[in-house]
């Protein structure tokens, strides 16, 4: 039997007076969420995605829900002009970044023996790519202020085989390896660098790339019966970004209450 969703947590100011920038934050799903949470925990949010219609609906609903309008940034993650361009934007309105939360990704199902090298290069180059090169930008910005977090998102497929995503499980058991990795170069800088991983966040996209009856599938597989919700994977972003985590670095820390 599910277990109800428990009630919205309300900010208690953990990221006052830092400055946020979050990419792929369009749409319903963590990306907004974690945004959505930031502002909520008292800080100055940059969103970016590289949809433009979407990614100025996000602003005009983060405004009406929190009372702050964030700033937006279009961006490809797959391109480094872009990239560079997203954090010469931040600069210019934010003065500088304090947290970067890479949450762009790319999913979609395909068994190994019919996928095509544009499936997979494209999952890859957005999921695993697009996080090195955001990652690569923000760690020159914050080690040059001696400061700063990187969240990343991964998954918990990166650790357990699911069929139809060798891509996408290659591409975010990259995103932990690349965490950890990068989190002892930049430990030296004052930065830190760690990563969550969900197991099923509901949400409409995933609702439209997922049958029913797969997500009913991994549903039981949860040990309350029921998915996240995306804010309950935002919350843990947060506790990352927080100095309350002060002392984690190059962790993946699973989202989960999902059992083999």
């Amino acid at each position: 039997m599910a277990q109800p969703t428990p009630p919205y947590v309300e900010g208690h100011g953990l990221l006052t007076g830092k400055t946020v920038v979050v990419t792929a934050a369009a749409g319903t799903g963590i990306g907004y969420a974690v945004a959505k949470r930031c502002v909520e925990e008292g800080a100055t949010v940059l969103i970016s995605d590289i949809h433009e219609r979407r990614l100025g609906e996000a602003a005009d609903r983060l405004e009406a829900e929190t009372g702050q309008r964030p700033v937006t940034v279009i961006c490809n993650v797959t391109q480094q002009a872009d990239i560079d361009g997203l954090f010469v934007a931040a600069v210019e309105a934010l003065g500088h970044v304090d947290v970067l939360m890479n949450n762009a990704g790319l999913g979609g199902t395909a068994n190994v023996v019919d996928m095509t090298d544009e499936q997979w290069g494209n999952v890859i180059d957005v999921t695993l790519n697009g996080t090195f090169r955001a990652t690569r930008a923000g760690l020159a910005h914050m080690a040059a202020r001696g400061s700063g977090v990187i969240v990343n998102n991964a998954s918990v497929v990166g650790w357990r085989a699911q069929e139809g995503q060798a891509h996408y499980a290659a591409a975010k058991a990259g995103v932990m390896a690349f965490t950890r990795c990068a989190a002892l170069e930049a430990a030296h800088s004052g930065v830190r660098i760690n990563a969550v991983a969900p197991s099923l966040a509901m949400h409409p996209f995933l609702a439209k790339v997922t049958t029913d009856e797969l997500l009913a599938e991994l549903t039981t597989r949860e040990a309350f019966g029921r998915a996240a919700e995306p804010w309950e994977i935002a919350n843990v972003m947060v506790f990352l970004a927080s100095d309350y985590s002060s002392y984690m670095t190059g962790e993946i820390v699973s989202v989960s209450s999902q059992h083999p």
